[in-house]
């Protein structure tokens, strides 16, 4: 603090989209009611997938992690979220902004991973199918999933221990939730460190995985169009569309947001770009997979049809 003028901040505004009340209520029911789908798709996906033997495979395991991966990311965020559109003032601490933004920082971190993780499943299963079950086996992708997890908190987490933020500046947060590039712009002192650690960050999360998973599927392709069998054939590209389509939608918001930083009253926007990984791709991403996926929507009859024959009021329907 410099003259000993500047107010260490303890609390943040975040600034939302609008003030306007009729925009505010519109808002809120639009966010519930994703916010709504969004719990009940991912639980189902789940559910179903434990209660699904033949889903019993490392492919299902992984869409399992990416439906809970959606469920927490989402409900980090939007439950606040609700609650800030209807209020006046949008007040959160800093510590709660701080645990608020690791958390994203870490899911995030995750997801990243989890689909690279995910196309390497596909590459092994679509060009090796007679070794799949050898190399992916369970003990292996309990690994990955360590390795994911501790990898993203590590990298997350860390450097805000190693170096806290000091916020000296306007506490007004120009965003709806706690992220990174815009608590960066509030915070004093020296912030080349966290500017370095978001590069780096950004080169094992939001760099590495793409490339990774766009050489796989390069293999993957080669490998597809010699399959003879034209049901083979389909259903490989069916998985695989299912899966590059979450990719892009993930990636491709991230990337944009991440990689225009430097732009001028870019951050102005970043709310706005954030709105599509925070709050819609976690509703989209079931949705993806239980329609271009045959497996997972035959588990979905199967187990609607349980459903259907346990209820005991089915009898007088």
């Amino acid at each position: 603090m410099e003259n000993g003028n500047q107010t260490i901040i303890k609390e943040f505004i975040l600034v939302g989209f609008s003030q306007n009340l009729k925009i505010c209520v519109t808002l809120f029911t639009v966010f519930f009611v994703i916010y709504i789908l969004t719990v009940l798709e991912n639980i189902f996906m789940i559910f179903t997938v434990i209660v699904s033997p033949n889903l019993h495979t490392p492919m299902y395991y992984f869409l399992c992690n990416l439906s809970f991966l959606d469920l927490c990311f989402s409900s980090s965020t939007v439950p606040k979220l609700l609650i800030d559109v209807l209020s006046q003032v949008r007040r959160i601490s800093v510590i709660g902004c701080l645990i608020q933004m690791n958390t994203v920082l870490v899911l995030g971190g995750i997801e990243c991973l989890l689909l690279a993780v995910m196309a390497y499943d596909r590459f092994i299963a679509i060009c090796f199918p007679l070794n799949y079950t050898i190399i992916m086996n369970w003990r292996l992708c309990g690994y990955l999933t360590v390795l994911m997890w501790l990898g993203s908190l590590i990298l997350s987490v860390a450097p805000t221990i190693l170096k806290p933020f000091v916020f000296c500046k306007n506490n007004q947060l120009n965003h709806f939730f706690c992220e990174v590039l815009a608590i960066l712009e509030l915070a004093c002192g020296e912030i080349s460190f966290y500017k370095i650690t978001i590069v780096i960050i950004g080169f094992f999360t939001l760099l590495s995985p793409p490339v990774f998973i766009m050489v796989s599927y390069i293999c993957i392709l080669f490998s597809i169009l010699k399959i003879h069998s034209v049901q083979g054939r389909s259903k490989a590209f069916s998985t695989c569309a299912s899966h590059l389509m979450v990719v892009f939608m993930f990636f491709g918001t991230s990337m944009t947001m991440y990689m225009g930083q430097g732009q001028a009253s870019f951050s102005a926007y970043l709310k706005y770009i954030s709105l599509n990984y925070m709050v819609f791709t976690p509703m989209l991403n079931p949705l993806i997979y239980s329609l271009r996926n045959n497996d997972v929507k035959e588990a979905y009859r199967k187990t609607l049809n349980k459903f259907s024959i346990t209820n005991p009021m089915s009898q007088f329907c």
